[in-house]
Protein backbone atom coordinates (compact mmCIF):
# COMPACT_ATOMS: atom_id res chain seq x y z
CA UNK A 1 0.00 0.00 0.00
CA UNK A 2 1.22 3.55 -0.77
CA UNK A 3 1.43 6.47 1.60
CA UNK A 4 -1.99 8.13 2.10
CA UNK A 5 -2.36 11.34 0.07
CA UNK A 6 -2.81 13.42 3.23
CA UNK A 7 0.60 12.24 4.43
CA UNK A 8 2.23 13.17 1.13
CA UNK A 9 1.65 16.88 1.58
CA UNK A 10 3.54 19.38 3.73
CA UNK A 11 3.04 23.05 4.50
CA UNK A 12 5.33 25.75 3.17
CA UNK A 13 5.41 29.55 2.99
CA UNK A 14 5.68 30.56 -0.66
CA UNK A 15 6.93 33.94 -1.86
CA UNK A 16 5.59 35.19 -5.18
CA UNK A 17 5.87 38.64 -6.71
CA UNK A 18 6.85 41.25 -4.16
CA UNK A 19 6.09 41.21 -0.41
CA UNK A 20 3.66 38.31 -0.66
CA UNK A 21 4.04 35.25 1.56
CA UNK A 22 1.30 32.61 1.45
CA UNK A 23 0.88 29.41 3.45
CA UNK A 24 0.37 26.55 1.00
CA UNK A 25 0.48 22.76 0.88
CA UNK A 26 3.00 21.06 -1.35
CA UNK A 27 3.42 17.46 -2.37
CA UNK A 28 6.07 15.60 -0.40
CA UNK A 29 8.74 14.62 -2.93
CA UNK A 30 11.49 12.04 -2.73
CA UNK A 31 14.98 13.58 -2.67
CA UNK A 32 16.81 13.67 -5.99
CA UNK A 33 20.10 11.81 -6.45
CA UNK A 34 22.78 13.43 -4.31
CA UNK A 35 20.14 15.17 -2.17
CA UNK A 36 18.54 14.62 1.23
CA UNK A 37 15.14 15.60 2.57
CA UNK A 38 14.88 16.87 6.12
CA UNK A 39 12.13 17.63 8.59
CA UNK A 40 12.65 21.26 9.52
CA UNK A 41 12.86 21.96 13.25
CA UNK A 42 13.94 25.61 13.12
CA UNK A 43 14.73 28.25 10.53
CA UNK A 44 16.26 31.66 11.13
CA UNK A 45 14.84 34.76 9.48
CA UNK A 46 17.69 36.69 7.85
CA UNK A 47 17.77 40.05 6.07
CA UNK A 48 18.93 38.24 2.92
CA UNK A 49 15.43 36.74 2.78
CA UNK A 50 14.36 40.01 1.15
CA UNK A 51 15.81 38.67 -2.11
CA UNK A 52 13.04 36.09 -2.21
CA UNK A 53 10.20 37.91 -0.47
CA UNK A 54 10.62 41.26 -2.22
CA UNK A 55 10.99 39.67 -5.64
CA UNK A 56 14.64 40.67 -6.08
CA UNK A 57 15.43 37.64 -8.25
CA UNK A 58 15.39 36.76 -11.93
CA UNK A 59 11.79 35.45 -11.97
CA UNK A 60 9.72 36.72 -9.02
CA UNK A 61 6.59 35.11 -10.44
CA UNK A 62 8.02 31.65 -9.70
CA UNK A 63 6.93 30.53 -6.21
CA UNK A 64 9.89 30.17 -3.88
CA UNK A 65 10.22 29.17 -0.23
CA UNK A 66 12.58 31.60 1.62
CA UNK A 67 14.89 30.76 4.51
CA UNK A 68 18.52 29.65 4.67
CA UNK A 69 19.28 29.09 8.36
CA UNK A 70 17.77 25.61 8.54
CA UNK A 71 18.13 22.97 11.22
CA UNK A 72 16.31 19.65 10.99
CA UNK A 73 16.53 15.88 10.90
CA UNK A 74 17.08 13.86 7.73
CA UNK A 75 14.07 11.69 6.91
CA UNK A 76 15.07 10.47 3.43
CA UNK A 77 18.22 10.28 1.31
CA UNK A 78 18.52 10.19 -2.46
CA UNK A 79 20.54 7.84 -4.61
CA UNK A 80 24.34 8.13 -4.33
CA UNK A 81 24.15 9.59 -0.78
CA UNK A 82 26.37 7.42 1.43
CA UNK A 83 27.64 9.64 4.27
CA UNK A 84 24.27 10.69 5.63
CA UNK A 85 21.45 8.60 7.09
CA UNK A 86 17.83 9.19 8.13
CA UNK A 87 17.76 10.44 11.70
CA UNK A 88 20.94 12.53 11.38
CA UNK A 89 20.54 16.07 12.83
CA UNK A 90 21.79 18.51 10.17
CA UNK A 91 21.83 22.13 9.14
CA UNK A 92 21.72 23.92 5.81
CA UNK A 93 23.09 27.42 5.31
CA UNK A 94 22.96 29.95 2.47
CA UNK A 95 25.01 27.72 0.17
CA UNK A 96 23.08 24.58 -0.77
CA UNK A 97 26.05 22.38 -1.67
CA UNK A 98 28.98 22.50 -4.08
CA UNK A 99 29.17 20.55 -7.35
CA UNK A 100 32.76 19.25 -6.85
CA UNK A 101 33.42 19.61 -10.59
CA UNK A 102 33.81 23.30 -11.54
CA UNK A 103 37.21 24.98 -11.45
CA UNK A 104 36.76 26.67 -8.03
CA UNK A 105 35.63 23.34 -6.54
CA UNK A 106 38.59 21.52 -8.06
CA UNK A 107 40.83 24.06 -6.33
CA UNK A 108 39.02 23.61 -3.02
CA UNK A 109 37.17 26.93 -3.17
CA UNK A 110 33.72 25.58 -2.39
CA UNK A 111 32.20 28.93 -1.41
CA UNK A 112 32.69 30.17 -4.97
CA UNK A 113 31.37 27.02 -6.68
CA UNK A 114 29.96 28.05 -10.07
CA UNK A 115 27.09 25.54 -9.91
CA UNK A 116 25.82 26.07 -6.38
CA UNK A 117 22.25 26.93 -5.48
CA UNK A 118 21.52 29.54 -2.82
CA UNK A 119 19.12 28.20 -0.22
CA UNK A 120 15.92 30.23 -0.05
CA UNK A 121 17.03 32.50 -2.91
CA UNK A 122 17.47 30.35 -6.02
CA UNK A 123 16.12 27.12 -4.52
CA UNK A 124 13.44 26.44 -1.91
CA UNK A 125 14.49 27.06 1.67
CA UNK A 126 13.33 26.51 5.23
CA UNK A 127 10.08 28.43 5.74
CA UNK A 128 8.54 24.96 5.45
CA UNK A 129 7.91 21.69 7.24
CA UNK A 130 10.40 19.93 4.97
CA UNK A 131 13.43 21.11 3.01
CA UNK A 132 15.85 19.64 0.48
CA UNK A 133 19.59 20.07 0.09
CA UNK A 134 22.60 18.65 -1.68
CA UNK A 135 24.47 16.28 0.58
CA UNK A 136 27.61 18.37 0.00
CA UNK A 137 25.92 21.34 1.66
CA UNK A 138 24.96 19.62 4.91
CA UNK A 139 26.32 20.61 8.32
CA UNK A 140 26.36 18.16 11.22
CA UNK A 141 24.68 19.60 14.31
CA UNK A 142 26.62 18.65 17.47
CA UNK A 143 25.00 17.51 20.67
CA UNK A 144 24.63 20.23 23.26
CA UNK A 145 23.18 22.98 21.08
CA UNK A 146 19.49 23.44 20.37
CA UNK A 147 18.00 23.78 16.89
CA UNK A 148 16.81 27.29 17.81
CA UNK A 149 20.32 28.43 18.79
CA UNK A 150 22.07 26.62 15.94
CA UNK A 151 19.94 28.08 13.14
CA UNK A 152 21.29 31.69 13.21
CA UNK A 153 24.84 30.42 13.68
CA UNK A 154 24.64 28.69 10.28
CA UNK A 155 24.56 32.05 8.46
CA UNK A 156 24.96 35.09 10.71
CA UNK A 157 27.43 33.21 12.87
CA UNK A 158 29.45 31.63 10.07
CA UNK A 159 29.62 34.90 8.13
CA UNK A 160 31.31 36.75 10.99
CA UNK A 161 33.38 33.76 12.16
CA UNK A 162 34.98 33.52 8.70
CA UNK A 163 35.32 37.31 8.31
CA UNK A 164 37.30 37.56 11.54
CA UNK A 165 39.83 35.10 10.15
CA UNK A 166 40.54 36.98 6.93
CA UNK A 167 44.30 37.34 6.97
CA UNK A 168 46.82 36.61 9.73
CA UNK A 169 45.96 38.35 12.99
CA UNK A 170 47.89 37.56 16.15
CA UNK A 171 46.25 36.89 19.47
CA UNK A 172 45.95 40.11 21.43
CA UNK A 173 45.75 42.31 18.32
CA UNK A 174 43.05 44.95 18.11
CA UNK A 175 40.04 43.81 16.08
CA UNK A 176 37.02 46.05 15.54
CA UNK A 177 33.40 45.15 14.95
CA UNK A 178 31.13 47.75 13.35
CA UNK A 179 27.46 47.29 14.20
CA UNK A 180 25.76 45.41 17.03
CA UNK A 181 22.87 43.74 15.27
CA UNK A 182 22.07 40.26 14.01
CA UNK A 183 25.63 39.72 12.81
CA UNK A 184 27.48 42.10 15.09
CA UNK A 185 26.29 40.67 18.40
CA UNK A 186 27.76 37.31 17.34
CA UNK A 187 30.96 38.82 15.90
CA UNK A 188 31.79 40.38 19.28
CA UNK A 189 31.49 37.01 20.98
CA UNK A 190 33.66 35.30 18.37
CA UNK A 191 36.32 38.02 18.45
CA UNK A 192 36.66 37.86 22.24
CA UNK A 193 36.81 34.05 22.17
CA UNK A 194 39.46 34.10 19.43
CA UNK A 195 41.74 36.00 21.79
CA UNK A 196 41.61 39.47 20.24
CA UNK A 197 41.42 42.85 21.91
CA UNK A 198 37.95 43.86 20.78
CA UNK A 199 36.55 47.27 19.89
CA UNK A 200 32.84 47.69 19.19
CA UNK A 201 31.59 50.52 16.97
CA UNK A 202 27.93 51.45 17.14
CA UNK A 203 25.59 54.42 17.25
CA UNK A 204 24.69 55.79 20.68
CA UNK A 205 25.98 55.55 24.23
CA UNK A 206 23.10 53.28 25.25
CA UNK A 207 24.65 50.31 23.38
CA UNK A 208 27.94 50.37 25.27
CA UNK A 209 26.90 48.23 28.22
CA UNK A 210 25.59 45.45 26.00
CA UNK A 211 28.65 45.62 23.73
CA UNK A 212 30.92 45.12 26.71
CA UNK A 213 28.73 42.30 27.98
CA UNK A 214 29.20 40.55 24.62
CA UNK A 215 32.99 40.86 24.85
CA UNK A 216 34.07 44.34 23.78
CA UNK A 217 37.08 45.82 25.59
CA UNK A 218 36.58 49.22 23.93
CA UNK A 219 33.45 51.02 22.78
CA UNK A 220 33.29 53.75 20.11
CA UNK A 221 30.11 55.79 19.69
CA UNK A 222 30.12 56.72 16.00
CA UNK A 223 27.56 59.50 16.57
CA UNK A 224 30.02 61.53 18.64
CA UNK A 225 33.44 60.28 17.49
CA UNK A 226 35.14 59.63 14.17
CA UNK A 227 35.51 55.83 14.42
CA UNK A 228 38.59 55.75 12.19
CA UNK A 229 40.37 58.33 14.35
CA UNK A 230 39.32 56.53 17.53
CA UNK A 231 40.69 53.20 16.27
CA UNK A 232 43.90 54.89 15.17
CA UNK A 233 44.30 56.33 18.67
CA UNK A 234 43.99 52.80 20.05
CA UNK A 235 46.88 51.68 17.83
CA UNK A 236 44.92 50.66 14.72
CA UNK A 237 42.87 47.55 14.04
CA UNK A 238 44.32 44.52 12.28
CA UNK A 239 40.83 43.60 11.11
CA UNK A 240 37.61 45.60 11.04
CA UNK A 241 34.44 43.63 10.31
CA UNK A 242 31.76 45.92 8.89
CA UNK A 243 28.24 44.54 9.35
CA UNK A 244 26.17 47.73 9.02
CA UNK A 245 24.02 48.04 5.89
CA UNK A 246 25.49 51.44 5.07
CA UNK A 247 28.41 52.16 2.79
CA UNK A 248 28.76 55.70 4.07
CA UNK A 249 29.19 54.46 7.65
CA UNK A 250 32.11 52.30 6.49
CA UNK A 251 33.95 55.14 4.72
CA UNK A 252 35.93 56.44 7.74
CA UNK A 253 36.93 52.99 8.97
CA UNK A 254 39.89 52.49 6.60
CA UNK A 255 41.77 55.24 8.43
CA UNK A 256 41.50 53.18 11.60
CA UNK A 257 43.42 50.19 10.25
CA UNK A 258 46.84 49.17 11.51
CA UNK A 259 49.58 48.61 8.91
CA UNK A 260 48.57 45.74 6.62
CA UNK A 261 45.10 45.86 8.19
CA UNK A 262 41.95 44.73 6.42
CA UNK A 263 38.43 46.11 6.32
CA UNK A 264 36.21 43.07 5.80
CA UNK A 265 32.76 43.94 4.45
CA UNK A 266 29.89 41.57 5.23
CA UNK A 267 27.02 44.08 5.42
CA UNK A 268 25.31 44.53 2.05
CA UNK A 269 24.48 48.22 1.57
CA UNK A 270 22.56 50.10 -1.14
CA UNK A 271 25.03 52.99 -1.14
CA UNK A 272 28.67 52.72 -2.26
CA UNK A 273 31.71 52.60 -0.03
CA UNK A 274 34.17 55.31 -1.02
CA UNK A 275 37.79 55.62 0.07
CA UNK A 276 40.64 58.05 -0.58
CA UNK A 277 43.48 56.27 -2.34
CA UNK A 278 46.15 57.52 0.13
CA UNK A 279 44.19 55.79 2.91
CA UNK A 280 44.80 52.50 1.08
CA UNK A 281 48.38 53.13 -0.01
CA UNK A 282 49.86 54.46 3.23
CA UNK A 283 49.75 51.56 5.66
CA UNK A 284 49.19 48.98 2.90
CA UNK A 285 45.52 48.72 3.78
CA UNK A 286 42.97 46.59 1.95
CA UNK A 287 39.21 46.25 1.64
CA UNK A 288 37.75 42.80 1.00
CA UNK A 289 34.31 41.27 0.84
CA UNK A 290 33.44 38.05 2.65
CA UNK A 291 30.34 36.01 1.83
CA UNK A 292 30.21 32.93 4.07
CA UNK A 293 32.03 29.64 4.55
CA UNK A 294 31.81 26.05 3.38
CA UNK A 295 29.77 23.33 5.07
CA UNK A 296 32.81 21.86 6.86
CA UNK A 297 33.80 25.35 8.05
CA UNK A 298 30.28 25.64 9.41
CA UNK A 299 30.89 22.51 11.46
CA UNK A 300 34.05 24.18 12.80
CA UNK A 301 31.93 27.22 13.60
CA UNK A 302 29.36 25.20 15.57
CA UNK A 303 32.07 23.32 17.46
CA UNK A 304 33.80 26.60 18.36
CA UNK A 305 30.49 28.17 19.41
CA UNK A 306 29.66 25.17 21.59
CA UNK A 307 33.10 25.17 23.22
CA UNK A 308 32.99 28.90 24.02
CA UNK A 309 29.32 29.30 24.91
CA UNK A 310 28.57 31.56 21.93
CA UNK A 311 24.85 31.86 21.38
CA UNK A 312 22.58 34.18 19.41
CA UNK A 313 20.00 36.41 21.04
CA UNK A 314 16.74 35.20 19.50
CA UNK A 315 13.04 35.86 19.35
CA UNK A 316 11.12 32.65 18.63
CA UNK A 317 7.91 32.59 16.60
CA UNK A 318 5.79 29.69 15.28
CA UNK A 319 6.47 28.49 11.74
CA UNK A 320 2.95 29.51 10.69
CA UNK A 321 3.72 33.10 11.74
CA UNK A 322 6.51 33.45 9.19
CA UNK A 323 5.00 36.57 7.55
CA UNK A 324 4.89 38.33 10.94
CA UNK A 325 8.40 37.09 11.75
CA UNK A 326 9.68 38.47 8.46
CA UNK A 327 8.08 41.86 9.19
CA UNK A 328 9.60 41.84 12.66
CA UNK A 329 13.04 41.25 11.16
CA UNK A 330 12.51 43.90 8.50
CA UNK A 331 11.50 46.51 11.07
CA UNK A 332 14.92 46.31 12.72
CA UNK A 333 13.27 45.98 16.13
CA UNK A 334 14.12 42.29 16.66
CA UNK A 335 16.80 41.58 19.27
CA UNK A 336 18.60 40.21 17.40
CA UNK A 337 17.53 37.22 15.29
CA UNK A 338 14.03 35.89 14.71
CA UNK A 339 13.79 32.10 14.50
CA UNK A 340 10.82 30.07 13.27
CA UNK A 341 10.01 27.06 15.45
CA UNK A 342 8.35 24.23 13.55
CA UNK A 343 7.12 22.63 16.78
CA UNK A 344 5.42 25.76 18.15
Amino acid sequence: MGTPAAHRRRRSLEATGAHNLQLVERELLDPAPGQVRLRVEACGVCHTDVLAVEGLRSDPSRPLVPGHEIVGVIDAVGADVTTWQPGDPVGVGFLNGQCWECQPCRRGDFVNCLNQEQTGTTIDGGYAEVAYARASGLVRIPKGISAIDAAPLLCAGLTTFIALQQGPTRAGALVAEQGIGGLGHLALQYARSLGYRVAAIARGEEKEAYARQLGAHEYIDSTSTDPGAALSALGGASVIVATASSGSSMNPLVRGLAPNGRLVVVGAAPDPLTVATPDLIFGTHSIVGSLTGSSIENEDNLAFSLAHGIRPSVEVMPFTKAPEAYERMLSGEARFRVVLDAAA
